[in-house]
């Protein structure tokens, strides 16, 4: 069986390489990104079945780019990062709390990382 993928889409580059690198010894193919533009003109060709985005980023935030994401893989869970707790209380509050993007408050334990990404594969692909 495929190993679940996961786009990281974060501009913090450490950040993004070390989540990568987590996942991909954690049982995932993981790709990392350092814009959400980038992760938008990734995503057809990769397929992830998980998009983990920093919110706060320039060009485009990780909320704008997490709905366009969803309109194009309409499967997708999505997680947003935010090393803010007022930030990650609001998105649960907006639009992208009712689309059911999970919030990750930075700094996110690997164990923890990796226990909410299992269960989330699992449940997309019990629906796949």
């Amino acid at each position: 069986m495929a190993k679940p993928k996961v786009l990281i889409a974060d501009d913090e580059k450490l950040i993004a390489d070390t989540l990568a690198l987590i996942l991909n010894q954690g049982g995932f193919e993981a790709q990392a990104v350092y814009t959400c533009k980038r992760a938008l003109e990734v995503a057809p060709a990769f397929q992830p079945d998980v998009l983990i985005s920093d919110v706060l980023m320039a060009e485009m935030n990780g909320v704008d780019a997490a709905i366009q994401m969803r309109s194009l893989l309409p499967d997708i869970r999505v997680f947003l990062l935010s090393g803010q707790t007022a930030t990650a209380d609001m998105i649960a509050r907006s639009k992208a709390g009712t689309m059911g993007f999970e919030v990750l408050v930075k700094p996110v334990h690997p164990q923890e990382l990796l226990r909410r990404l299992h269960n989330a594969a699992v449940q997309v692909r019990s629906v796949a």
